[in-house]
C-alpha cells in the first residue's frame, strides 16, 4: 500500500523504514528538511510541501501522523483535512488525549474524512520489535488498513500461547487489536502509559532500597552492600517481576552502576494525568498509578536514585533525554 508518514522524529523514522521493509510505498513530510532527505535515501518517497505530500498520495489518501500531542497534532490534522478529499483517511499515531479524537472525528466526518486513533508502543525498539498499537475508529476503515498494521505489529513471534486464546479471534496475538470507536484507541493507550507509570516507579523504588541497605542508619550486621545489576540481571532469569523495563534497567545498570549520568529528573508525557482524571471521572481508586505520577512532579525539584532509575529506563525505551540543568524548573 502507499500511504504518508507526517513526523520523521525518533518513532516516525523507524516506523517508515519497517513499513518499507513490508513492501510498502511511503510518502514522507516533516519540518526537518534533513530528516525528510535521510529517509529519501533509504526509500521513501521525499515531499517538498504539504500540498506536494497529498499530491503523492494514492487514492483514498492515507496519511499517517506521528508529531507531538496537542497543538502540533491540531495544526497538523487541520492543515491536512484543508488538502484531503471524501473518503481520505487520517491516522493520529501519537499521544493525543482520547477526548480530542472523538472531537476530531466528529469533525471530519462532516468532511467525509475518516479518522483514526492509534495507541502506539514500541519506542526506539520499534522497528526490530514492531509496534504494539490500540485502534479506535470506523472499524471497516480499520479492516481495510490491516495490511499497515500488520506490517507495524510485532506478530506472534516466540511469544507462549495464552491457554484458550486458540478459542478466540482477532489481531491481538500479533501485536494489535481494534478497540472500539473514535478515541478508544488512545483511552487504552492512555491507561498503557499509566499503568507503565506505576510499573516503572516499583522497580525504581526497589533498587533504590537496594542502593541505601548499606545506610549508617542500619545496625552494622544489617547492612549490605549489594550489587544493583546483578540483582537486575538474575531477576530477568525465571523470576515473577520479569520484564522489558526490567531488563532496560538490567542494560542501564550494567553500562553503569550508579547511574552518574542521570540527574533523576523525570518528565511526564500528559498521558499519566489524563489516566488519573479518567479514574477520577469513572470513581476508580488508582493509588499507585497517582503516586507514581506525584513522584515525577517530585523528582523535578530533588532526585534520589529511584529516580535516576526512571530517568535511565525512560532514555532507554523510548531514547527520552533529560533537559539540561540550565533549563530545568522547579
Amino acid at each position: 500500500m502507499r500511504l504518508g508518514m507526517v513526523g520523521l522524529g525518533r518513532m516516525g523514522a523507524n516506523m517508515t523504514r519497517r513499513l518499507m521493509r513490508g513492501g510498502h510505498e511511503v510518502v514522507v513530510t516533516d519540518l526537518s528538511v534533513e530528516n525528510v532527505k535521510l529517509i529519501a535515501s533509504e526509500g521513501a518517497i521525499a515531499s517538498s510541501s504539504l500540498d506536494d505530500f497529498v499530491a503523492k498520495l494514492g487514492k483514498p489518501r492515507v496519511a499517517w501522523l506521528m508529531v507531538p500531542a496537542g497543538t502540533p497534532t491540531e495544526q497538523a490534522v487541520t492543515a491536512l483535512a484543508q488538502r484531503m478529499q471524501p473518503g481520505d483517511i487520517l491516522i493520529d499515531g501519537g499521544n493525543s488525549y482520547f477526548k480530542d479524537d472523538i472531537r476530531r472525528s466528529r469533525e471530519l466526518k462532516e468532511k467525509g474524512i475518516h479518522y483514526l486513533d492509534v495507541g502506539t508502543s514500541g519506542g526506539v525498539w520499534g522497528l526490530e520489535r514492531g509496534y504494539c498499537m490500540m485502534i479506535g475508529g470506523p472499524e471497516d476503515i480499520v479492516r481495510q488498513l490491516d495490511p499497515i498494521f500488520k506490517t507495524l505489529a510485532p506478530g506472534r513471534g516466540d511469544i507462549v500461547r495464552t491457554p484458550g486464546r486458540e478459542k478466540m479471534p482477532g489481531t491481538a496475538e500479533e501485536g494489535y487489536i481494534y478497540c472500539g470507536p473514535s478515541g478508544a484507541g488512545h483511552f487504552v493507550k492512555m491507561v498503557h502509559n499509566g499503568i507503565e507509570y506505576g510499573l516503572m516507579q516499583a522497580y525504581a523504588e526497589g533498587f533504590d532500597i537496594f542502593r541505601n541497605a548499606n545506610s549508617k542508619q542500619l545496625p552494622e550486621e544489617q547492612r549490605y552492600e549489594l550489587n544493583l545489576a546483578d540483582i537486575a540481571e538474575v531477576w530477568r532469569r525465571g523470576s515473577v517481576v520479569s520484564s522489558w523495563l526490567l531488563d532496560l534497567t538490567a542494560m542501564a545498570l550494567a553500562e553503569n552502576p550508579t547511574l552518574s549520568e542521570y540527574s533523576g529528573f523525570v518528565q511526564d508525557s500528559g498521558e499519566g494525568r489524563w489516566t488519573i482524571q479518567a479514574a477520577i471521572e469513572e470513581a476508580v481508586p488508582v493509588d499507585v498509578l497517582s503516586a507514581a505520577l506525584f513522584t515525577r512532579f517530585r523528582s523535578r525539584q530533588e532526585h534520589t536514585f529511584a529516580e535516576k532509575v526512571l530517568s535511565a529506563m525512560r532514555q532507554k525505551f523510548g531514547g527520552h533525554v533529560e533537559p539540561p540543568s540550565s533549563k530545568r524548573t522547579a
